[in-house]
């Protein structure tokens, strides 16, 4: 008899399906992944060394796993020290969870012709947030001095999109 070995990228890619499969879409889909992302995350076995290298001119995407039909993609964001996102929406929800390191999150709403901060956060290992359209404006730095990587689940085919931002926002931030 052969056993197979299960490696902690398929197990969680397996426990992320099960939970994208056995949700209704919406914030019970949210939370369930998020439940299903949490336990995995500072595994030192789960990332690849070359899955854990950062671009020096801007936060690096690995493509980690997308389901076969295209209902959802695992992707590590490796950030050095202050790399940032622009402010953006998404085009689906989203599941993130920092892998190792630290992220600080700043989310935004719409105010008139500009922007109003909402709400700031610093996220680090193990912490898991979701992220539901419309509404979810934000932006994501590494303000610690260290590399951070975050795992971030989202409920598309990220292969075919290439990113999951709906919109960047170059709109003035008020107040």
């Amino acid at each position: 008899m052969t056993t197979a070995l299960t490696t902690p990228l398929t197990a969680l890619t397996t426990d992320l399906d099960a939970a994208v499969r056995d949700s209704v879409p919406g914030a019970e889909r949210v939370d369930a992944v998020a439940h299903a992302l949490a336990p995995h995350l500072g595994d030192p076995r789960l990332l690849r060394p070359d899955q854990c290298v950062g671009d020096p001119e801007h936060y690096r995407q690995h493509l980690l796993h997308v389901a076969d039909d295209g209902a959802f993609s695992l992707v590590a964001l490796v950030w050095l020290p202050g790399q940032t996102t622009p402010i953006h929406d998404h085009l689906s929800w989203c599941v993130v969870g920092v892998h190792t390191g630290e992220e600080h999150e700043t989310t935004y709403g719409r105010a008139g012709d500009g922007l109003v901060v909402t709400g700031e956060t610093v996220a680090g290992p193990g912490t898991v947030t979701g992220l539901l359209p419309p509404g979810d404006i934000h932006r994501v730095t590494n303000t610690a001095p260290g590399t951070a990587i975050s795992l971030h689940v989202y409920g598309l085919d990220v292969s075919r999109r290439g990113s999951s931002i709906r919109r960047r926002y170059d709109l003035p931030v008020i107040g």
